[in-house]
Formats: C-alpha cells, structure tokens, sequence
C-alpha cells in the first residue's frame, strides 16, 4: 500500500526512549542537543518582526513563482554586503533549506542518479535523497588538526551517474569552513565531469574564531553552475519563518536554463508564505543585532568547552571554526551510542552520538553550542567527569 521509500524503520531509539523515560519520571535533563535559538533564550527583538509582518500587501496575494521582487532583490542585497553582485533573477524562494535540496535534487538528478555528499554532514540529507530517489555517494573528511577534503577518495567516489557535489561551508557538524584551494578544486572538479555544485551556507555568518572569519561564500562562482543554500533560520534565527533561498550562479546559459526549469519547480509548489516574503527586507536589514547575541553565545560556549576540553584529559575537541556544533572524541572504551546513554541516565546530560552523523569512526559525541551558557558549561562538566570516571 504504501511507497519503498517510505519504509523507514520508525521505533524510537534507546537514546529516545531513556530521554522519555527520564522526563516522565521528573527527572532534569541537561540538553546540549537543543539548537532551536527560540528556546534557547536567543529570539530576535519581536517588534521589528512583527511590524514587518504587519505589511499591508500581505493580504494581497501575488503568486510569483520564484519569490516576490522585493524579497529577491534583499537576498541578492545579503550578498553584495559579502561584496557579491547577484542579481535577483538569480534567486530562488523556498520554505526552508529543506526544500531547497529538493528542488535541486528534483532540478539536477533523474531516479537513481548520485549525489556526492561529504561524510561526516547532517542526517536529514539521506530522508531528502530518498524521497526525491536519488542515491547519496559520501565523501569523507579527515581530520588532520583540520578537517579537509580527502581528495584522493573523492575522485574515486565520482561514478558515471553522479550528476552533483553537496559542500557544507561550513560543515555541520565539524563546523569547518572551506579552505580558499578546497573551494578552487571542487569548482575544477565539478565543471570537469559536468556537475553542478551545491554548497549548504546557513551556519555561514557565525565564525568562531579568526581562521573561519575570512571564509568566503561560494555566492556568484563563475566555473561551474553553483547553488548556494541559505535562509532566515539561521541568518536570522528565525526557523519559525520558513523562508529559504537558492542563489545560482556558473556559466550564464546553464544557469539561465536553470531558472527556468527552477520557476517551474517553484510554481508547482508556491509554498513561500506571502506576509514572510514582504517582511524579508525589514528582516534581513535587521540581522545583525540577533546575530550578535547568537555569536556571543556560540563564542563563550566555545570557550568554556576548550577551555575544559584543551588540557590533555580525555575528551578532545577538534578544532572548529564556525557553526552552532562541535564535536567531542571520547575514549574508545565504548562507542558512541553508549556514551550517549551512560551520560543521559547517569549524568542527566543529553547529547548526539555521532553516529547519526555518519562519522566512519565510533567514540564521537555532537553538541550544540546554543544552549544557555550555565547549562552547557554544568553539561560539559558532568561529560568531562564521565570520560575522566572511565579511565
């Protein structure tokens, strides 16, 4: 009766079930997951949002595939502030990064074709490949004081039906930036084996340090057809708002013919809320106050992990350098799904495993750098007491 691809095996896990074991028992849970920044005390001003939302041609309904004028142009106005020209028939409106992906996967791939995604990157991206049949090829990062690209491995991975190569930039979780000739190189390589390039920038406004400031968008790459990923979920901190955008840009008849096969995509869907679309001037024009508060936070959580992380004990932080997560590696007396049970119902402190990930190697724990600073650092504090226990 119902679609392969949704034959997803829906049984809570045993992190699930100790997580509502120990709620329904009354017990605190310290949550070092949480990444939502309307719970984590970390919403925009609501006046600005919401006089903005008030606009009065938001009852008016203008269906415009691609997103209203206005909307487009403050998009391609967030790029020249990074000092890129993109014109507004360049963008793309959706509801989310989410559907985004989608659409590319749709635009990029037919049934069975291969999209090349790095490993370790964000779990979702598997549900969207199989709901749009297309088949996930990762490609691993190796970390060598820095995550990187493993060149070698990534040409082995391009087979003959790979039609395009997902970056995150940076990275979610090992919230590594792009270097300046990684970004060269996937550009060479894509246009060399007529692949487009997707490059997933929403954790691109938040460097955590000197390195990752400097780290430029891929936004208006000429070598190859390139589209750039981002959205008010986190450019704004605003998930509840859902509006995100696909920026194109590469060789101008390839990207011409994208749009236009894109307007088509997007007209199918019209799924962009009118009131969000007429707001996103005000929006965006007023990020950099909520972006401020939400780097403020990253930054001292940061801080307070390496600063308990960095002393030859047990846990290690490999360095990141921008994003809302890090990940810890743990000593490899269990593996990570262990940990990430013993800490919750031992110590009450929730965490990934990274497993979910898809981290090759086991021991790896993913935490969020968003949560109120007093409970992450008693969080990484009871982390740090379980691996220094075990010892």
């Amino acid at each position: 009766m119902f679609a392969s691809r949704t034959e997803w095996d829906l049984r809570p896990s045993r992190l699930a079930e100790a997580l509502a074991a120990r709620r329904a028992a009354g017990l605190p849970v310290l949550d070092l997951t949480e990444s939502n920044p309307t719970r984590c005390g970390l919403a925009p001003a609501g006046e600005g949002v919401l006089a903005a939302l008030a606009h009065p041609e938001s009852l008016r309904y203008d269906p415009t595939p691609l997103g209203l004028p206005e909307a487009r142009a403050a998009v391609a106005g967030y790029y020249a502030a990074k000092g890129v020209a993109l014109g507004a028939d360049r963008i793309c409106l959706t509801a989310s990064t989410s559907e985004a992906y989608g659409y590319l996967f749709r635009l990029l791939a037919d049934p069975g074709d291969e999209i090349l995604v790095p490993r370790p990157s964000y779990p979702l991206l598997d549900f969207l490949a199989g709901l749009n049949d297309v088949r996930l090829v990762p490609y691993p990062l190796a970390y060598d004081g820095r995550w990187r690209i493993d060149a070698e491995a990534l040409r082995g991975a391009a087979g003959r039906r790979a039609r395009a190569l997902v970056a995150i930039h940076p990275n979610n979780p090992t919230g590594s930036f792009l270097a300046p000739g990684e970004r060269d190189a996937l550009v060479d390589f894509c246009r060399a084996r007529d692949m487009a390039l997707i490059v997933d920038e929403v954790f691109g406004d938040y460097a955590l340090g000197p390195e990752g400031e400097g780290a430029a968008t891929l936004a208006g790459t000429a070598g190859a057809l390139t589209f750039v990923l981002s959205g008010l979920s986190k450019v704004a901190a605003l998930p509840q708002m859902k509006l995100g955008w696909i920026a194109a840009s590469g060789p101008a008849d390839l990207v011409r013919r994208a749009m236009g096969r894109l307007e088509v995509i997007a007209d199918t869907y019209l799924s962009v809320g009118t009131p969000i679309q007429r707001a996103l001037p005000a929006v965006l024009a007023g990020r950099s106050e909520i972006q401020g508060r939400v780097l403020a936070r990253l930054r001292a959580n940061w801080k307070a992990l390496e600063d308990r992380a960095g002393r030859g004990g047990p846990v290690e932080a490999p360095a990141a350098q921008g994003g809302w997560y890090m990940t810890l590696r743990l000593p490899g007396v269990r593996d990570d799904e262990a940990w990430a049970l013993d800490l919750l119902v031992e110590d009450g402190v929730l965490v990934h495993p990274g497993y979910l990930f898809d981290f090759a190697e086991g021991g790896y724990l993913v935490v969020s750098l968003l949560p109120p600073e007093e409970v992450f650092r008693e969080g990484i504090r009871g982390l740090i007491g379980r691996a220094e226990a075990s010892r």
